[in-house]
């Protein structure tokens, strides 16, 4: 059997994901996604309430806000829950910096425009 010759092109090197990202997140310590979680834990640990989920992440001087939106108060049917939406502000690293109550809705009245 006789072999071929193949012509083979090298191969293109990938940067690792995180090596990808804009210049500016990595120099500030953490992406969007990861203070979007950060912010979460931090806004759930001082509540002690259950995240919804984070409705906004932006960047800020020093640091990142996120909006996270709250079960104030589980109601059956579940249009009637009491939602909160909430705000933190966290550093470079991931620490806390503030955080705020921004306002408290039925769900089933939630509106559908920007929060931050």
């Amino acid at each position: 059997m006789e072999k071929r010759a193949t012509a083979t092109r090298p191969r293109e090197s990938r940067e690792p994901r995180e090596s990808r990202e804009p210049r500016e997140a990595r120099r500030r310590g953490l992406t969007a996604v990861t203070a979007g979680g950060v912010g979460l834990q931090h806004i759930s640990d001082l509540t002690t309430k259950e995240p919804e989920g984070v409705t906004a992440v932006e960047p800020v001087e020093g640091g990142w806000k996120v909006g996270v939106e709250v079960v104030e108060d589980r109601r059956i049917p579940s249009s009637g829950d009491i939602l909160a939406l909430y705000e933190a502000e966290i550093d470079t690293e991931g620490n806390l910096m503030s955080y705020r109550r921004l306002r408290r809705y039925r769900r089933s009245n939630a509106d559908f425009g920007e929060a931050l």
